[in-house]
């Protein structure tokens, strides 16, 4: 398989991170990249740097403001007195307001929804590489049938203008929209990350030309809370078009392979031209603040259902924290994938 990755992935390195009111490290850290490169090296597959494809593929489905700020906050950092390695604010916006502030730190709280994406030295230029290499993945998948976007930040949380829950730019959108505009007709995205893909929901919630189904853990007591429920199916053009398959925690990989399967079912009736997987390895039994229990066995068997729906795949890395089943889970899903096509 041909996979797509950058070395800029760990130039964003987060420390803290305050998860259900208690300070931990942050759990999406920097050594995430170098795991799953080794992952995909020692597999045998064939890794690349991607091509830079600008702004564009980005300003595609982000708001231009929020790319502005992402690109410009930490050269901006002088403006906030006593900041040192990351800029963060504890005033976030709510639909109410109504007023776009010209501080940073009001922009800050704009444009991020938690705690949980500090903006570093290094965050545009790892959030920038991520997004190239769905980019990368897109072209690739729809050339070749299939690749790998090795993306670290991941993007599945992230709106069109807001970050949140470790995402910053949405990458799994951002290779559907890709895929979209070249193939000249409707794509699917397949979330199969243990918590609901809210930003991508978000993007494409009323467009009638992107299916979106997400296999998640019932968000009513888990991230991100406010969305995620099976009643939610899209609006205006895209009434339908949204397919949330919450299910409760600790779910195996019994339930978790039924739902992948209706949501193929329900992407096989939509008749795309390409599909793109949001893979979060978070789903598995050992993951530190998963709440399912898949294996990797669950993982391969996942894989082999959605390479024999036989649509060209752009595989793109969500979430997946620091244990000893991230690799292995990582090698067991690209793997099953190669050998059913």
């Amino acid at each position: 398989m041909r996979v797509f990755h950058t070395a800029d992935s760990a130039r964003h390195d987060p420390e803290r991170y305050l998860r259900r009111g208690t300070p931990i490290p942050h759990p999406e850290q920097a050594s995430r990249y170098a795991i799953l490169h080794a992952a995909a090296r020692d597999g045998g597959h064939a890794l690349a740097e991607p091509v830079d494809h600008g702004l564009d593929p980005i300003r595609a489905v982000h708001d231009p403001g929020y790319v502005a700020f992402l690109a410009e906050a930490w050269d901006r950092r002088a403006e906030i007195p006593g900041i040192a390695d990351e800029i963060l604010t504890g005033s976030f916006a709510r639909p109410q307001m109504h007023r776009t502030p010209t501080g940073l730190l009001g922009r800050v709280g704009l444009y991020t929804a938690d705690t949980s994406t500090p903006i570093r030295a290094g965050t545009w230029a790892a959030v920038y590489g991520a997004a190239q290499c769905a980019v990368a993945a897109a072209d690739a998948a729809l050339e070749t049938g299939h690749a790998y976007a090795l993306c670290r930040p991941p993007g599945h949380h992230a709106y069109a203008d807001s970050a949140g829950g470790f995402c910053f730019l949405n990458n799994s959108a951002i290779a559907a929209e890709r895929m979209r505009a070249a193939a000249g007709g409707p794509v699917a995205i397949l979330d199969i990350d243990v918590h609901h893909g809210n930003g991508t929901q978000g993007i494409f919630y009323t467009r009638g030309d992107v299916l979106t189904v997400s296999v998640h853990a019932d968000p009513s007591d888990y991230f991100p809370f406010y969305a995620g429920y099976a009643d939610e199916t899209g609006a205006e053009a895209g009434a339908g078009l949204n397919r949330n398959l919450p299910l409760p925690p600790g779910s195996g990989d019994a339930p978790w392979l039924a739902a992948v399967e209706a949501g193929l079912a329900a992407i096989a009736a939509f008749k795309p031209r390409g599909l793109v997987v949001a893979l979060g390895l978070d789903a598995a039994a050992d993951d530190p603040i998963g709440v399912l229990t898949v294996t990797r066995a669950g993982f391969a068997a996942a894989a082999q259902r959605i390479a024999r729906a036989g649509l060209p795949t752009a595989i793109v890395q969500e979430g997946g924290y620091l244990c000893a089943a991230l690799p292995e889970n990582l090698t067991a899903f690209l793997a099953a994938f190669d050998a059913a096509r």
